[in-house]
């Protein structure tokens, strides 16, 4: 993955007009309008890269709610459309972290810091938070956690 930057955004965005890649179109005019809308929250000129993972990630998360709200509703043409939509975000996020790998940093936590129970949660989930970032979904690692201090 090339350095994440606004202008890379605009390039593919070029790139996928010529290509007439619809959903791609689609999904990076929605990225860039949130990146432009976030950059103007922040009152600053440009974004780090680090700024736009963040921006990538909710976006993501949006999907992904909106995908199980659809699926429960029955709505399979709008959950496809959220499906094609994460699926271009996704090529801009970090590769996500297993389920045994984040079982295993979980685990690492735990013993680290003497967790015992689910009372426990938060030291835990302060430790691995850190060490996954941008790599796993907080609610998976919220549900790790608990199942694994369970």
């Amino acid at each position: 993955m090339a350095e994440l930057s606004l202008k890379s955004i605009e390039l593919d965005l070029r790139n996928a007009m010529v290509a007439h890649e619809e959903i791609r179109v689609r999904t990076l005019r929605s990225i860039k309008a949130a990146i432009q809308s976030r950059e103007i929250e922040q009152g600053r000129g440009t974004m780090t890269a680090a700024d736009i993972q963040a921006v990538l990630q909710k976006q993501a998360k949006q999907r992904r709610d909106s995908m199980a709200q659809f699926e429960s509703a029955g709505r399979t043409d709008l959950f496809s459309r959220e499906e094609e939509e994460l699926a271009v975000i996704e090529t801009y996020l970090p590769e996500q972290l297993g389920q045994s790998d984040l079982e295993a940093i979980v685990r690492d936590a735990i013993s680290s810091t003497g967790a015992e129970s689910v009372k426990d949660m938060g030291r835990v989930m302060g430790v691995v938070m850190p060490k996954v970032k941008g790599r796993a979904d907080g609610n998976l690692v919220r549900e790790a956690v608990t199942r694994l201090l369970g």
